[in-house]
């Protein structure tokens, strides 16, 4: 790496109506660094790169691309100056196939016209073999979250970028999928290629990355070299306080009752399959484990009515209730988070009562059969509270909110309808370090009040440091259960990679796919 910067940053400033999102920040990005940029959701961050992308224009300020002042107008002029961005969220045309998808990136390449479709096939299926075996024919739609992900970063690297920004590119990725990245941007930056990288994982930051900037409120906090500083101290930084613990108490065994809140018996939503059976104890977080793909979305989804089930049933608190719907679910005290909280876990454009009110408007409706506002604002203003959520008022549109605040609403409506379980779909997923801290406390505080918590999740140490137990799903089959004394990463990787399976009985070993 050498001292010399390709991109500077001077005093950007930008304001969304009365919110300053930046505030006089700087930013040096050096010549074939891998360069992190932290902070809590809401610091700036995903601003930032939107105004270095042409998506955002600042209201102040300069940006210097390899000496000379520059102007970013859109982003098919970033793309002409060398500039790529992949997006954590996913942009791609769900019903066209991977290679158009990366051929309308191309497009706006400004030797697009010169390409060949036939070649362009081939060099998109090269790329993507760099990262998954994704044939380049196959539909965006029929593709997993993780392999979208691996697409949009595929659109990214084929348009030759001097300059590459990485928004949280791991947040859906599989381990494994993640280690492939992490060699192709070793590849990048040994190739001279300098990439900015946003993520909440220190793992990822202190193994990948040369240089760490932090940003808080919308300011420049400080640059340091990866190598002069730990994790924490990074983490410090990015809250401007000492966060001593991640995970909050579990259970102790005096405290664990055996009484279940949710059993699930014979459970299945495909024919000719056997079904999966398992317990849910009050006041107790059940994590489950298992690589992304292997059922773990499919099989809650079946308990809660959101997939159809061909056998089984599903008691609450010892009592037989249906639930062929996820209205049926809801009213039974039921009650679930998707992984994907933009697409199914929130009505972006509404705002934050509404949203939260949507769940069950019967309570919020007057003898006429309109909803009561001051009884919607109410109710609103109450969980928000109670949640921590950080907003200008409950009128305000969740769009404008940050990740973490965004979750935090999401699972405000879960708990407006006063749930006896509540499934939560990789909660924490693309959230800084304080709000999932808030986050993994806000799920004890459930437990604690006798609400039964099942949370899925794909970071291992997250599973570990939340859970009181852990079932772990391989293949569509649950191969193993793990106690608190004998959780390890290694224990559940080897079930959920199917080298070990414990021996269960009959009852304890079904299928879920």
């Amino acid at each position: 790496m050498t001292a010399a910067a390709i991109l500077e940053i001077r005093n950007i400033s930008k304001s969304f109506g009365a919110i300053k999102a930046l505030t006089g920040v700087d930013f040096t990005l050096q010549r074939g660094e891998i360069h992190a940029l932290c902070g809590e959701n809401g610091a700036g961050k995903s601003t930032l790169m939107n105004i270095i992308a042409g998506i955002v224009q600042p209201d102040e300020g300069i940006i210097r691309l390899e000496g000379k002042d520059v102007t970013v107008a859109s982003p098919s002029a970033a793309q002409r100056l060398g500039i790529g961005l992949v997006h954590q969220e996913i942009a791609l045309c769900q019903d066209a196939t991977v290679a158009e998808n990366i051929l309308m990136a191309a497009i706006n390449n400004r030797r697009a016209p010169l390409m060949n479709f036939r070649r362009l096939y081939a060099d998109a299926q090269k790329i993507m073999d760099l990262l998954a075996p994704i044939p380049v024919e196959t539909l965006v739609a029929d593709l997993s979250i993780s392999n979208q992900q691996l697409v949009e970063i595929a659109k990214a690297l084929t348009l030759e970028c001097r300059v590459l920004m990485l928004d949280e590119p791991t947040a859906a990725l599989t381990e494994t999928e993640a280690q492939r990245l992490f060699a192709i941007v070793r590849d990048l930056k040994a190739r001279g290629i300098s990439i900015i990288y946003i993520s909440h994982r220190m793992a990822e930051i202190f193994s990948l990355c040369d240089r760490v900037t932090v940003f808080r409120d919308g300011r420049y906090v400080a640059t340091d070299l990866i190598a002069s500083v730990t994790p924490k101290d990074v983490v410090r930084k990015m809250v401007g306080r000492e966060i001593t613990q991640l995970y909050p108490e579990k259970l102790s065994p005096e405290r664990r009752t055996d009484r279940p809140v949710l059993s699930v018996n014979n459970l299945s939503h495909r024919e000719g399959s056997d079904g999966v059976s398992f317990t849910l104890r009050a006041g107790e977080i059940l994590g489950i484990g298992g690589l992304i793909g292997a059922g773990r979305s499919e099989m809650v989804q079946t308990v809660c009515g959101l997939r159809p089930k061909v056998s089984g049933s599903v008691e609450l608190n010892g009592e037989l209730v249906s639930t062929r719907t996820y209205s049926d679910a809801v009213r039974a005290g039921l009650v679930y988070l998707s992984e994907d909280r933009k697409a199914s876990g929130l009505f972006l454009d509404l705002s934050i009562a509404s949203n939260i009110s949507a769940l069950d408007l019967r309570k919020l409706t007057t003898p006429l059969g309109l909803l009561d506002r001051r009884a919607e604002a109410k109710q609103a203003t109450d969980l928000v509270e109670r949640h921590g959520v950080r907003m200008g008022g409950i009128e305000t549109q969740v769009s404008t909110l940050s990740g973490g605040n965004q979750q935090k609403v999401a699972i405000a409506r879960l708990l407006s309808v006063g749930p006896k379980v509540v499934i939560l779909d990789e909660p924490t997923r693309g959230v800084d370090v304080g709000a999932k801290v808030e986050i993994h406390r806000l799920l004890r505080d459930l437990a604690e009040r006798g609400v039964g918590v099942i949370v899925i999740s794909s970071e291992l140490p997250e599973l570990i440091g939340l859970s009181d137990r852990v079932l772990v799903i391989h293949e569509g089959a649950l191969v193993g259960e793990l106690g608190a004394d004998e959780l390890t990463e290694e224990a559940i990787m080897l079930l959920a990679s199917g080298l070990r399976q414990q021996r269960l009985n009959a009852r304890q070993v079904h299928n879920v796919a």
